[in-house]
């Protein structure tokens, strides 16, 4: 059994993922079309203010090379080539993006027993440096992210966090926004059969004083379906609900309320994935 600490930017993602992944308050549809070959294609579309824009995302792999190709609405394309083993533990991605030639980036990932490291370098004369680092075991894991732009000699963004993570709970304390953020997270599986879950994540802006904090849960209605809730300190009420129709396509239904919003106090969203 691996018992190796996860990368940095996993540290908290379980509660945020509680709190925020799925929700959606526009139309949004996704086809995945995927081959024998190694070749997939992805297409998003998402309604916003009476406009339609998307994107198309080509994914082909063969052994431990992948290849990602991603056109979006403005035709702007994304490349990204990633090798998994090129060396023992390490795993590197190299992207770029047309017709911006000054955003070439290389990423190298190293993963070992008692460590996890993500760095970054800009592919440019005065590139954009980052570095993530977490040591630790799988149960509790501790990390730092720095970044560093050479054109101005500048540190851009640096955050600290803890993370423990147990079969039925995970906590984790994040320290961000260059030290003026504390953020506290919180999940556990009230019951692991059903899929019951509750979350919380709590804020605290030291420059303004400010709190703030968002409550949510998942339950699992039947081998199919997922109710999720979400409560926030704004007053700000969301639920929704998601249904696999059939093997891995999937159609979500999102609600929110804001009271502070008299004109149109309801938004409601609705995705549709399929996958053939």
């Amino acid at each position: 059994m691996v018992n190796r600490p996860a990368p940095f930017s996993v540290i908290g993602k379980n509660a945020k993922d509680l709190l925020t992944k799925g929700y959606f308050f526009d139309h949004k549809f996704t086809m995945m079309m995927l081959s024998s070959t190694g070749l997939g294609v992805t297409t998003t579309g998402v309604k916003r203010d009476q406009l339609f824009i998307g994107d198309i995302n080509t994914q082909y792999k063969s052994g431990n090379t992948t290849v990602n190709v991603k056109v979006d609405t403005s035709s702007n394309i994304s490349t990204t080539v990633t090798v998994d083993e090129l060396f023992p533990c390490v795993k590197t991605a190299f992207s770029f993006k047309i017709p911006d030639h000054q955003s070439g980036k290389l990423n190298v990932q190293y993963l070992h027993n008692h460590a996890a490291i993500n760095s970054s370098i800009g592919l440019t004369p005065t590139p954009l440096l980052e570095l993530a680092a977490a040591v630790g075991s799988k149960d509790v894991s501790l990390g730092a992210e720095v970044g560093f732009d050479t054109a101005s000699a500048s540190i851009t963004k640096y955050n600290a966090g803890v993370g423990i993570n147990k079969q039925d709970y995970s906590a984790a304390l994040i320290l961000a926004d260059k030290g003026q953020t504390l953020k506290a997270s919180y999940i556990h599986a009230v019951n692991p059969i059903t899929g019951a879950a509750v979350a919380a994540e709590i804020t605290h802006r030291f420059t303004t004083g400010e709190n703030s904090f968002t409550i949510g849960s998942s339950h699992t209605v039947d081998p199919f379906t997922v109710v999720k809730t979400r409560f926030s300190d704004n007053g700000k009420v969301a639920a929704l609900c998601q249904r696999e129709w059939r093997p891995k396509s999937l159609v979500t239904l999102s609600a929110e309320f804001d009271p502070k919003a008299v004109e149109s106090p309801t938004r409601f969203g609705l995705a549709l994935g399929l996958k053939p």
